[in-house]
């Protein structure tokens, strides 16, 4: 006569529901990124209206403004190109600046703070770093769209004439992301709100727009500001601009010094945040 363990059925039904578990768990630990991305696009519902017309209204506004308007005050162009030529390629920049900057601050504050929906998403097997690549895809994505709408307005005002101006789309996007990450890093360790994000837009944003040889080369400022502008990710991003959308010539070794500016400031700037965030979700 056999006798059956009273036990087993339990533990055959805790192990069948410890394999369905990991069963589920497997898609986010693997797409867990995309699944963040989603959400945010999604998330853009809210205000895509906005985004759509700033991505039309502001270049229309800005190239009218500066390209033509006060292009008309420069009639002797600046370093052999139109002013229009010139200023184009910071233009671009400085949009993408614009939507990494808006990104990376109130948002951040919100989903750890006012709408915790960070600690949310990291009690599922998403990961504090899965998070921040979701959000950098989502604002990788946002940012290409937007340039590259600014760059079809540019080129339409025959700003662009080289073959390789369409890179400039790539190159700007880079720069704001740039910016991005190294705000995010910033922001991801704040806690409480003390007007910080003010603070980072009149002393961190509006310095680099001003001063980063955006509206005139960074040589015609005093020396000793001229520094400000070697070290902003807004005046590498937009001379690489220039280099590609109208050939401004300058010396290979600063190209190169340009793009692997951004590049590192990008990669240390999203590998703090991963680090922030992770060290934040897991307390």
């Amino acid at each position: 006569m056999t006798t059956t363990d009273p036990a087993a059925p339990a533990e055959s039904a805790q192990r069948e529901d410890a394999r369905r578990s990991l069963a589920a768990g497997a898609a986010p630990r693997r797409f867990g990124s995309w699944y963040i991305a989603e959400h945010r696009i999604r998330a853009m519902k809210g205000y895509a209206g906005d985004a759509i017309f700033q991505s039309f209204g502001n270049p229309l506004i800005y190239l009218f403004a500066l390209g033509v308007g006060l292009a008309s005050l420069v009639p002797q162009g600046v370093e052999g190109v139109s002013y229009l030529q010139f200023v184009a390629p910071a233009l671009m920049a400085a949009a993408a600046m614009t939507v990494t900057a808006n990104e990376t601050s109130y948002p951040i504050l919100l989903g750890f703070k006012w709408n915790p929906i960070f600690f949310g998403m990291n009690a599922s097997p998403i990961t504090g770093a899965q998070i921040v690549n979701g959000m950098f895809i989502h604002i990788a994505l946002r940012t290409v769209v937007t340039v590259a709408i600014y760059c079809g307005i540019i080129a339409l005002f025959g700003a662009i004439t080289s073959p390789l101006g369409w890179l400039g789309i790539f190159v700007a996007s880079m720069t704001g992301l740039a910016i991005g990450a190294a705000i995010s890093s910033y922001t991801s360790t704040i806690t409480e709100d003390r007007g910080q994000m003010a603070m980072l837009q009149r002393f961190g944003i509006t310095p680099l727009f001003l001063f980063s040889g955006t509206f005139f080369p960074l040589e015609q400022l005093p020396v000793f500001l001229q520094p400000i502008g070697w070290i902003s990710p807004l005046w590498h991003g937009t001379e690489l601009g220039r280099v590609l959308t109208y050939g401004m010539a300058e010396p290979a070794w600063l190209t190169a010094t340009h793009v692997g500016y951004l590049v590192t400031l990008f990669a240390v700037g999203l590998w703090a945040t991963r680090r922030h965030f992770t060290r934040r979700l897991d307390k």
